[in-house]
Protein backbone atom coordinates (compact mmCIF):
# COMPACT_ATOMS: atom_id res chain seq x y z
CA UNK A 1 0.00 0.00 0.00
CA UNK A 2 2.81 2.35 0.94
CA UNK A 3 4.66 1.47 -2.31
CA UNK A 4 1.52 2.28 -4.37
CA UNK A 5 1.27 5.75 -2.79
CA UNK A 6 4.95 6.37 -3.59
CA UNK A 7 4.38 5.45 -7.25
CA UNK A 8 1.39 7.83 -7.45
CA UNK A 9 3.43 10.68 -5.92
CA UNK A 10 6.26 10.02 -8.41
CA UNK A 11 3.78 10.18 -11.32
CA UNK A 12 2.33 13.48 -10.02
CA UNK A 13 5.82 14.99 -9.70
CA UNK A 14 6.69 13.70 -13.17
CA UNK A 15 3.61 15.37 -14.71
CA UNK A 16 4.33 18.60 -12.85
CA UNK A 17 7.87 18.59 -14.24
CA UNK A 18 6.56 17.96 -17.76
CA UNK A 19 4.03 20.81 -17.47
CA UNK A 20 6.76 23.09 -16.11
CA UNK A 21 9.09 22.22 -18.99
CA UNK A 22 6.34 22.75 -21.56
CA UNK A 23 5.58 26.14 -20.01
CA UNK A 24 9.27 27.10 -20.05
CA UNK A 25 9.64 26.04 -23.70
CA UNK A 26 6.57 28.09 -24.71
CA UNK A 27 7.88 31.06 -22.70
CA UNK A 28 11.28 30.78 -24.39
CA UNK A 29 9.63 30.67 -27.83
CA UNK A 30 7.49 33.74 -27.04
CA UNK A 31 10.47 35.70 -25.69
CA UNK A 32 12.63 34.65 -28.63
CA UNK A 33 9.95 35.66 -31.12
CA UNK A 34 9.48 39.01 -29.38
CA UNK A 35 13.24 39.68 -29.57
CA UNK A 36 13.22 38.65 -33.23
CA UNK A 37 10.29 40.97 -33.96
CA UNK A 38 11.97 43.88 -32.23
CA UNK A 39 15.35 43.40 -33.93
CA UNK A 40 13.78 42.87 -37.37
CA UNK A 41 11.43 45.85 -37.22
CA UNK A 42 13.99 48.08 -35.50
CA UNK A 43 16.61 47.31 -38.13
CA UNK A 44 14.23 48.01 -41.01
CA UNK A 45 12.98 51.20 -39.37
CA UNK A 46 16.55 52.38 -38.84
CA UNK A 47 17.28 51.81 -42.51
CA UNK A 48 14.26 53.93 -43.49
CA UNK A 49 14.98 56.71 -41.00
CA UNK A 50 16.16 60.05 -42.45
CA UNK A 51 15.87 63.16 -40.29
CA UNK A 52 14.75 66.52 -41.70
CA UNK A 53 17.94 68.15 -40.37
CA UNK A 54 16.23 71.28 -39.04
CA UNK A 55 17.63 73.71 -36.44
CA UNK A 56 16.59 72.68 -32.92
CA UNK A 57 14.93 69.61 -34.42
CA UNK A 58 11.63 71.36 -35.19
CA UNK A 59 9.77 73.32 -37.84
CA UNK A 60 10.44 77.05 -37.98
CA UNK A 61 6.67 77.46 -37.54
CA UNK A 62 6.85 75.78 -34.12
CA UNK A 63 7.69 77.73 -30.98
CA UNK A 64 8.52 74.53 -29.10
CA UNK A 65 9.36 70.97 -30.07
CA UNK A 66 6.53 68.45 -29.99
CA UNK A 67 6.47 64.95 -28.52
CA UNK A 68 4.64 62.15 -30.31
CA UNK A 69 1.94 60.71 -28.10
CA UNK A 70 1.77 63.82 -25.92
CA UNK A 71 1.25 66.68 -28.39
CA UNK A 72 -0.79 67.16 -31.57
CA UNK A 73 1.46 66.56 -34.60
CA UNK A 74 1.36 66.76 -38.37
CA UNK A 75 2.79 64.19 -40.79
CA UNK A 76 3.15 64.71 -44.53
CA UNK A 77 2.46 61.54 -46.53
CA UNK A 78 4.33 61.59 -49.84
CA UNK A 79 3.67 59.09 -52.60
CA UNK A 80 6.60 58.99 -55.04
CA UNK A 81 6.75 57.69 -58.60
CA UNK A 82 10.38 56.66 -59.12
CA UNK A 83 9.81 53.59 -61.27
CA UNK A 84 11.03 55.18 -64.50
CA UNK A 85 14.11 56.72 -62.84
CA UNK A 86 15.29 53.48 -61.23
CA UNK A 87 14.56 54.69 -57.72
CA UNK A 88 16.29 58.09 -58.00
CA UNK A 89 15.02 61.65 -58.39
CA UNK A 90 11.38 60.66 -58.79
CA UNK A 91 8.38 62.94 -58.55
CA UNK A 92 5.77 63.34 -55.83
CA UNK A 93 2.51 61.86 -57.09
CA UNK A 94 0.58 62.32 -53.83
CA UNK A 95 0.86 64.70 -50.86
CA UNK A 96 -1.49 64.40 -47.90
CA UNK A 97 -1.18 66.25 -44.59
CA UNK A 98 -2.25 64.06 -41.67
CA UNK A 99 -2.80 65.51 -38.20
CA UNK A 100 -3.01 63.46 -35.02
CA UNK A 101 -4.31 64.94 -31.78
CA UNK A 102 -3.97 62.83 -28.61
CA UNK A 103 -6.12 65.27 -26.62
CA UNK A 104 -9.16 64.71 -28.86
CA UNK A 105 -8.09 61.29 -30.23
CA UNK A 106 -8.79 62.84 -33.63
CA UNK A 107 -7.13 62.28 -37.01
CA UNK A 108 -7.54 64.52 -40.06
CA UNK A 109 -6.41 64.33 -43.69
CA UNK A 110 -5.93 67.23 -46.11
CA UNK A 111 -4.92 66.52 -49.69
CA UNK A 112 -2.53 68.93 -51.40
CA UNK A 113 -3.23 68.70 -55.16
CA UNK A 114 -0.06 67.66 -57.00
CA UNK A 115 -0.56 70.37 -59.65
CA UNK A 116 -0.78 73.25 -57.15
CA UNK A 117 1.01 76.31 -58.53
CA UNK A 118 4.01 77.42 -56.46
CA UNK A 119 6.96 79.78 -56.87
CA UNK A 120 10.43 78.25 -56.51
CA UNK A 121 13.55 80.25 -55.60
CA UNK A 122 17.00 79.79 -57.11
CA UNK A 123 18.11 77.97 -53.95
CA UNK A 124 15.25 75.51 -54.43
CA UNK A 125 15.29 74.94 -58.20
CA UNK A 126 18.56 76.59 -59.30
CA UNK A 127 18.41 77.49 -63.02
CA UNK A 128 14.75 76.44 -63.13
CA UNK A 129 13.64 78.99 -60.52
CA UNK A 130 10.14 80.30 -61.20
CA UNK A 131 6.61 78.89 -61.37
CA UNK A 132 6.17 75.12 -61.05
CA UNK A 133 3.73 72.54 -59.75
CA UNK A 134 4.27 71.74 -56.08
CA UNK A 135 5.12 68.11 -56.85
CA UNK A 136 8.30 69.34 -58.57
CA UNK A 137 9.71 70.05 -55.10
CA UNK A 138 10.64 66.40 -54.62
CA UNK A 139 12.40 66.26 -57.99
CA UNK A 140 14.39 69.48 -57.61
CA UNK A 141 15.24 68.75 -53.99
CA UNK A 142 16.60 65.34 -54.98
CA UNK A 143 18.53 66.47 -58.05
CA UNK A 144 20.14 69.52 -56.45
CA UNK A 145 20.60 68.05 -52.93
CA UNK A 146 18.53 70.74 -51.24
CA UNK A 147 20.22 72.05 -48.06
CA UNK A 148 23.29 69.96 -49.02
CA UNK A 149 21.42 66.76 -48.18
CA UNK A 150 22.66 63.98 -50.46
CA UNK A 151 19.98 61.51 -49.37
CA UNK A 152 16.99 63.57 -48.21
CA UNK A 153 16.80 66.76 -50.29
CA UNK A 154 13.56 65.76 -52.01
CA UNK A 155 11.69 65.16 -48.77
CA UNK A 156 13.09 68.29 -47.14
CA UNK A 157 12.05 70.61 -49.98
CA UNK A 158 8.63 68.98 -50.29
CA UNK A 159 7.99 69.55 -46.58
CA UNK A 160 9.15 73.17 -46.88
CA UNK A 161 6.86 73.96 -49.84
CA UNK A 162 3.80 72.42 -48.14
CA UNK A 163 4.55 74.47 -45.01
CA UNK A 164 4.85 77.56 -47.20
CA UNK A 165 1.54 76.85 -48.94
CA UNK A 166 -0.54 76.10 -45.84
CA UNK A 167 1.31 78.18 -43.23
CA UNK A 168 1.35 75.30 -40.74
CA UNK A 169 4.23 73.29 -39.27
CA UNK A 170 4.93 69.87 -40.78
CA UNK A 171 6.53 67.88 -37.97
CA UNK A 172 7.32 64.60 -39.74
CA UNK A 173 7.06 62.94 -43.13
CA UNK A 174 6.60 59.43 -44.54
CA UNK A 175 7.51 58.78 -48.18
CA UNK A 176 6.39 55.62 -49.99
CA UNK A 177 7.17 54.68 -53.59
CA UNK A 178 4.78 52.79 -55.84
CA UNK A 179 6.38 49.39 -55.18
CA UNK A 180 6.12 49.97 -51.44
CA UNK A 181 2.46 50.93 -51.73
CA UNK A 182 1.65 47.84 -53.79
CA UNK A 183 3.54 45.48 -51.48
CA UNK A 184 1.98 46.92 -48.32
CA UNK A 185 -1.52 46.44 -49.71
CA UNK A 186 -0.71 42.85 -50.72
CA UNK A 187 0.87 42.16 -47.31
CA UNK A 188 -2.38 43.28 -45.69
CA UNK A 189 -4.23 40.76 -47.84
CA UNK A 190 -5.84 43.53 -49.90
CA UNK A 191 -7.96 46.50 -48.84
CA UNK A 192 -11.75 46.64 -49.10
CA UNK A 193 -13.27 49.90 -50.37
CA UNK A 194 -16.78 50.98 -51.31
CA UNK A 195 -16.36 52.30 -54.87
CA UNK A 196 -18.81 55.17 -55.38
CA UNK A 197 -18.63 55.55 -59.16
CA UNK A 198 -17.55 53.07 -61.87
CA UNK A 199 -14.43 53.86 -63.92
CA UNK A 200 -11.39 52.22 -65.47
CA UNK A 201 -7.66 52.83 -65.27
CA UNK A 202 -4.51 51.24 -66.68
CA UNK A 203 -2.42 48.89 -64.58
CA UNK A 204 0.78 50.82 -63.84
CA UNK A 205 2.91 47.68 -64.22
CA UNK A 206 1.30 45.81 -67.13
CA UNK A 207 -0.63 48.56 -68.93
CA UNK A 208 -3.71 46.30 -68.89
CA UNK A 209 -7.13 47.82 -68.28
CA UNK A 210 -8.58 47.55 -64.77
CA UNK A 211 -12.36 48.06 -64.45
CA UNK A 212 -13.73 49.34 -61.15
CA UNK A 213 -17.42 48.58 -60.63
CA UNK A 214 -19.61 50.52 -58.24
CA UNK A 215 -19.96 48.84 -54.85
CA UNK A 216 -17.79 47.10 -52.26
CA UNK A 217 -14.63 45.55 -53.69
CA UNK A 218 -11.40 44.13 -52.28
CA UNK A 219 -8.40 45.57 -54.11
CA UNK A 220 -4.96 44.01 -54.38
CA UNK A 221 -1.82 46.14 -54.60
CA UNK A 222 -1.88 46.82 -58.35
CA UNK A 223 -5.61 47.54 -58.34
CA UNK A 224 -5.27 49.83 -55.34
CA UNK A 225 -2.51 51.81 -57.04
CA UNK A 226 -4.72 52.35 -60.10
CA UNK A 227 -7.67 53.28 -57.86
CA UNK A 228 -5.82 56.09 -56.06
CA UNK A 229 -3.92 57.40 -59.11
CA UNK A 230 -6.68 57.83 -61.70
CA UNK A 231 -7.22 61.50 -62.59
CA UNK A 232 -7.80 61.73 -66.36
CA UNK A 233 -11.18 59.99 -66.71
CA UNK A 234 -14.40 62.01 -66.82
CA UNK A 235 -15.59 60.54 -63.55
CA UNK A 236 -12.74 62.34 -61.75
CA UNK A 237 -14.90 65.49 -61.77
CA UNK A 238 -17.51 63.86 -59.49
CA UNK A 239 -15.38 61.20 -57.78
CA UNK A 240 -12.09 63.01 -57.38
CA UNK A 241 -8.63 61.58 -56.96
CA UNK A 242 -8.35 63.38 -53.60
CA UNK A 243 -11.58 61.81 -52.34
CA UNK A 244 -10.50 58.34 -53.46
CA UNK A 245 -7.07 58.68 -51.84
CA UNK A 246 -8.58 59.72 -48.52
CA UNK A 247 -11.20 56.98 -48.77
CA UNK A 248 -8.51 54.39 -49.43
CA UNK A 249 -6.29 55.50 -46.52
CA UNK A 250 -9.28 55.29 -44.20
CA UNK A 251 -10.03 51.74 -45.40
CA UNK A 252 -6.35 50.76 -45.17
CA UNK A 253 -6.21 51.87 -41.53
CA UNK A 254 -9.14 49.57 -40.73
CA UNK A 255 -7.49 46.72 -42.62
CA UNK A 256 -4.12 47.21 -40.93
CA UNK A 257 -5.70 47.08 -37.48
CA UNK A 258 -7.65 43.88 -38.24
CA UNK A 259 -5.21 42.02 -40.50
CA UNK A 260 -3.00 40.42 -37.85
CA UNK A 261 0.05 42.32 -39.09
CA UNK A 262 2.12 40.97 -36.19
CA UNK A 263 2.49 37.67 -38.04
CA UNK A 264 3.60 39.36 -41.27
CA UNK A 265 6.59 41.13 -39.74
CA UNK A 266 9.15 39.65 -42.17
CA UNK A 267 7.24 40.84 -45.22
CA UNK A 268 6.39 44.26 -43.79
CA UNK A 269 9.94 44.85 -42.55
CA UNK A 270 11.45 44.16 -45.97
CA UNK A 271 8.99 46.64 -47.49
CA UNK A 272 9.83 49.24 -44.86
CA UNK A 273 13.55 49.03 -45.45
CA UNK A 274 13.47 49.07 -49.25
CA UNK A 275 10.61 51.35 -50.21
CA UNK A 276 9.87 53.80 -47.39
CA UNK A 277 11.70 56.84 -46.07
CA UNK A 278 10.61 58.66 -42.91
CA UNK A 279 11.78 61.19 -40.35
CA UNK A 280 10.11 59.09 -37.64
CA UNK A 281 12.56 57.15 -35.49
CA UNK A 282 11.80 53.53 -34.50
CA UNK A 283 10.82 54.72 -31.03
CA UNK A 284 8.49 57.37 -32.47
CA UNK A 285 6.86 54.78 -34.73
CA UNK A 286 6.24 52.66 -31.64
CA UNK A 287 4.77 55.67 -29.80
CA UNK A 288 2.44 56.35 -32.74
CA UNK A 289 1.23 52.77 -32.77
CA UNK A 290 0.69 52.74 -29.01
CA UNK A 291 -1.12 56.09 -28.93
CA UNK A 292 -3.39 55.77 -31.96
CA UNK A 293 -3.94 52.06 -32.68
CA UNK A 294 -7.42 52.19 -31.10
CA UNK A 295 -8.51 55.24 -33.07
CA UNK A 296 -11.82 54.86 -34.91
CA UNK A 297 -11.19 55.55 -38.59
CA UNK A 298 -14.83 56.55 -39.11
CA UNK A 299 -14.11 59.70 -37.10
CA UNK A 300 -11.41 60.97 -39.48
CA UNK A 301 -11.93 64.58 -40.60
CA UNK A 302 -11.27 64.94 -44.33
CA UNK A 303 -10.52 68.33 -45.86
CA UNK A 304 -9.81 69.64 -49.35
CA UNK A 305 -8.31 72.91 -50.58
CA UNK A 306 -10.75 74.94 -52.64
CA UNK A 307 -9.50 76.18 -56.01
CA UNK A 308 -9.69 75.58 -59.74
CA UNK A 309 -7.68 74.08 -62.59
CA UNK A 310 -6.31 76.80 -64.86
CA UNK A 311 -4.11 76.84 -67.94
CA UNK A 312 -1.28 79.35 -67.58
CA UNK A 313 1.38 79.77 -70.28
CA UNK A 314 0.32 76.51 -71.84
CA UNK A 315 0.57 74.49 -68.57
CA UNK A 316 -2.33 73.32 -66.42
CA UNK A 317 -2.10 74.20 -62.72
CA UNK A 318 -4.35 73.88 -59.71
CA UNK A 319 -4.74 77.43 -58.35
CA UNK A 320 -6.12 77.63 -54.79
CA UNK A 321 -8.38 80.54 -53.92
CA UNK A 322 -7.26 82.85 -51.12
CA UNK A 323 -10.35 81.88 -49.16
CA UNK A 324 -9.69 78.19 -49.79
CA UNK A 325 -6.15 78.45 -48.44
CA UNK A 326 -7.28 80.49 -45.41
CA UNK A 327 -9.97 77.93 -44.59
CA UNK A 328 -7.56 75.01 -44.91
CA UNK A 329 -5.01 76.75 -42.70
CA UNK A 330 -7.62 77.47 -40.01
CA UNK A 331 -8.89 73.88 -40.08
CA UNK A 332 -5.41 72.43 -39.76
CA UNK A 333 -4.34 74.80 -37.00
CA UNK A 334 -7.46 73.91 -35.04
CA UNK A 335 -6.67 70.21 -35.47
CA UNK A 336 -3.14 70.90 -34.19
CA UNK A 337 -4.31 73.01 -31.26
CA UNK A 338 -2.51 76.10 -32.61
CA UNK A 339 -3.88 79.56 -31.82
CA UNK A 340 -5.87 80.88 -34.81
CA UNK A 341 -6.78 84.36 -33.54
CA UNK A 342 -4.30 86.11 -35.85
CA UNK A 343 -5.56 84.12 -38.85
CA UNK A 344 -9.18 84.94 -37.99
CA UNK A 345 -8.36 88.65 -37.64
CA UNK A 346 -6.54 88.79 -41.00
CA UNK A 347 -9.41 86.95 -42.70
CA UNK A 348 -11.95 89.37 -41.25
CA UNK A 349 -10.07 92.44 -42.51
CA UNK A 350 -9.81 91.14 -46.10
Amino acid sequence: MTELRRNKNRKKKSWKKRILWIFLIILAIVIGYAIYLFSTVFGAAQESHHELERPEGKSELREETVTIGDDPISILLIGVEDYETDGENGRADTQIVVTLNPDTNQLSMTTVPRDTRMEFTQEEAQQYAGTHKINAAYTYGSIYNYKDSETNGGNMLTVKKVEELLNIPIDEYVTVNFDGFRKIVDALGGVTVDIKEPFWEKNFYTNDRIDFEEGVSKLDGEEALAFVRMRKREVNSIYSREERQQQFIQAAIDQAISAGTLFKVDELSSILGENISTSLSPNEIYQLQRSYSSMNSSDINKYEIEGSNQRLNGIYYFVPTDEGLSTATLQLKEELGIDTSSDTDSTTTQ
